[in-house]
């Protein structure tokens, strides 16, 4: 009886060495793929901070093992941000890819992720096919998506008299598949879609498409873009007294708090969106925020929480599964609740996308600040299955058997090479 106990004592205390040496390359690697220099730069600027933050909180390893971070510049580009994907994973086997702001960019990676089992997290994209139409078992999409922006300022706006919409679009796949989004949930709430008009990516002159929306009867003008664009559009809607005449509402269907700070209180006072985060929800949120924001020069925004949030949760499955095997740690996310300064109530569900609660905001007049970087008050907060698609309507090619979205290359190998920037 005592061997058998004793037995039964050596294979208990080698279960946990058992479960370490199922990290492949002794190192749980993670290739932060984002925009550091374009038009989303601040979003990849505080993503790489962000995610850092999340792997010291972790202790820098994980049951033993190394948490690598690996970063690279893909410059809103679609074909330089596959060049990093397969770099990073044929030279150094990463285990996930993290962030990949851009839909143009997200989606042939996520493909690519699948043909390698490779963990693909999105946080900064946007476009709500990357759980449908181009889902994937290894996809995981964290923080907000086009649909959830659209769907909460629609119903609200719609609700309160703003029943006629125009939308100001940017002329690409995510600024489509937003407006997309956001004119059936104005119809889907009763209101009326009388038109829109592009314009080209890195725009700066708006100015053509903001006169058409005046003159269209619209109450709401939508802005289904991001970014610099967002801001461009801002200040010359500004210009051109739509913010301050009072007889059309504007409406930014993806802004952010650097937007804000970027044209000023003044210019975009009264400016409605909707948000995943805010960083002054409470007393957790505000000492995080200060912690990112003594490193980054700014509050932190959805996107920065958001991969804090993703990477956090991810290292969490990889401890309690003792692997970095993808399938497996993915099943575990989706196991456990997210529960963090991001969200208290969050799930991944098994299409890739997480659930949780997002937040229709207003813009405040400067006259209404009290602290620094207090920009904005929360108007209403969107319950998670409100916000976001069901997984029912969502189509997810994969659940359906059809397989996962489209990418290109081949298995990836291993490499010893360590984090270069």
């Amino acid at each position: 009886m005592k061997r058998i106990l004793s037995a039964l004592l050596t294979l208990g205390a080698a279960a946990p060495l058992c479960a370490q040496a199922q990290v492949s390359d002794d190192e749980v690697r993670i290739g932060l793929i984002s925009d550091f220099t374009s038009v989303y730069q601040d979003i990849g600027q505080q993503a790489e901070i962000a995610a850092e933050m999340a792997i010291e909180d972790f202790g820098g390893e994980v049951n033993g093992k190394k948490i690598v971070l690996y970063t690279r510049d893909h410059k809103l580009d679609a074909e330089t941000g596959m060049k990093h994907a397969k770099e990073l994973k044929e030279q150094y086997n990463v285990d996930a890819f993290l962030d990949m702001v851009g839909t143009n960019v997200a989606v042939p990676i996520q493909g690519y992720a699948a043909k390698t089992n490779t963990l693909a997290i999105h946080t900064g994209s946007a476009s709500s096919i990357l759980t449908g139409k181009y889902c994937s078992p290894v996809g995981v999409h964290w923080t907000y998506d086009t649909h959830a922006l659209a769907a909460g300022s629609a119903k609200t706006i719609v609700d309160n008299g703003g029943k006629k919409w125009f939308f100001v679009t940017v002329d690409y796949t995510f600024g489509k598949v937003l407006q997309a989004d956001a004119s059936a949930a104005v119809k889907e709430a009763g209101g009326e879609v009388l038109g829109s008009a592009l314009h080209k990516f890195k725009g700066t002159n708006m100015t053509s498409q903001l006169l058409e929306a005046m003159n269209s009867g619209a109450d709401v003008i939508a802005l289904a873009n991001a970014g610099d664009d967002t801001q461009a559009t801002i200040r010359q809607a500004w210009e051109l007294g739509i913010t301050s005449s009072g007889e059309q509402q504007l409406v930014g269907l993806l802004m952010t708090h650097d937007v804000i700070r970027n044209v000023g209180l003044y210019v975009s006072g009264g400016v409605r969106f909707v948000t995943g985060w805010v960083w002054s929800m409470n007393e957790e949120t505000r000492a995080w925020n200060e912690r990112l924001k003594r490193r980054a020069g700014t509050e932190a925004t959805m996107f920065s929480a958001g991969v804090y949030s993703a990477v956090k949760h991810y290292l969490k499955a990889i401890e309690a599964t003792g692997t970095d095997e993808t399938k497996q740690v993915i099943a575990k996310m989706r196991d456990m609740p997210v529960k963090d300064i991001f969200t208290q109530n969050g799930k991944l569900r098994r299409d890739g996308r997480m659930v949780h609660d997002m937040y229709l905001v207003e813009v405040k007049d400067p006259n209404e600040v009290e602290q620094p970087g207090d920009y904005y008050k929360v108007a209403s907060v969107i319950p998670g299955e409100k916000a976001f698609k069901s997984m029912e309507a969502g189509n997810c090619s994969y659940i359906k058997g059809k397989g996962s979205g489209d990418g290109d290359g081949k298995q990836a190998g291993k490499g010893n090479e360590k984090k270069s920037s």
